[in-house]
């Protein structure tokens, strides 16, 4: 269906920018550590490790959410009712059939990653396949295919990796300092550019947050509406949603990195997570699938 494909530059444009802005944060992050502990090889070693990391983020950032996500590959002998859904979604779609994988949480919950739909993967719990039924199920799986062929997947699963890195990057970095690192002259010019390494390094972890939540909110709208137009039916999706909505059941291995690929933010907005929600809230989604008209 064309309307899979509208956001598809827009989305590859995003990943470009996505890797440009990394590079220029780890950059800056390596330039302010050479200058604090007066090493140049700190900054060379910043350049070639944020090229080194963005090349590991293309390649492996699917492994790596799918490792943390602690998902299994499964075939169409073991679930053919699941393999059947995909494979003919997949087909109305136009797009390859994903791998399918299946995480043992009883939350209900899917997420979508890869570098593109070649390469895709679809991850869905065991409490979504045991607690939705058929057109439900079909909603969910539906909205996790558009955001493939929307090319979500590749900005959505490298920013697991590229904000990780950068969170580090900055808390190594404040506690060097609070080791007691630090340029010999700290005065005037110095001093000035000590404190905005520091500021750097304090606001790069908000930064990767706030990237990754700027990638979550609009996305997850247009993959409900791409998701309904390849099903045509809205209700099954929304029915969905608000099962996911009323499920208690908690995440074991619910993750800061990852929460922004499920269909719902696991966490469920509670504690210090309600803060930094990746998700527009479920009533939101809920109110605009039926909205639809068809």
């Amino acid at each position: 269906m064309a309307s899979l494909y509208d956001h598809k530059e827009s989305n590859i444009r995003r990943t470009w920018a996505l890797f440009t802005g990394f590079l220029i944060l780890v950059i800056g992050l390596g330039f302010a550590f050479s200058y604090v502990f007066q090493s140049r090889a700190i900054l060379a070693f910043a350049i070639l490790f944020s090229v080194i990391t963005s090349f590991i983020g293309y390649w492996s950032s699917d492994k790596i959410a799918l490792a943390i996500s602690g998902a299994r590959p499964t075939e169409k002998k073991e679930n053919p009712y699941l393999w059947n859904i995909v494979e003919n979604l997949s087909i109305t779609a136009g797009l390859p059939m994903p791998k399918l994988y299946i995480t043992p949480e009883k939350q209900i919950n899917a997420f979508a990653t890869g570098r593109n739909p070649e390469n895709a993967v679809i991850a869905v719990t065991q409490g979504a396949l045991e607690k939705l039924e058929n057109e439900e199920l079909e909603g969910v799986l539906a909205h996790e295919l558009s955001h493939v062929g929307n090319r979500d997947i590749l900005v959505s699963t490298v920013a697991v990796v590229l904000a990780g890195v950068i969170s580090m990057l900055a808390d190594f970095f404040l506690r060097s300092m609070l080791w007691g690192g630090r340029s010999r002259d700290n005065r005037g010019a110095g001093g000035i550019l000590i404190v905005l390494g520091i500021a750097l390094a304090i606001l790069a972890p908000l930064g990767a947050m706030l990237m990754r939540l700027a990638i979550s909110r609009k996305r997850e709208f247009l993959a409900d509406a791409s998701g309904s137009l390849l099903t045509r039916y809205p209700e099954g999706l929304a029915r969905a949603l608000e099962k996911i909505g009323r499920d208690a059941a908690p995440m074991r291995a619910a993750h800061d990195s990852t929460a922004h690929l499920w269909i719902s933010n696991p966490f469920k907005g509670k504690g210090f997570h309600k803060l930094f929600m990746t998700h527009p809230p479920l009533e939101d989604r809920v109110k605009a699938l039926r909205g639809m008209s068809l």
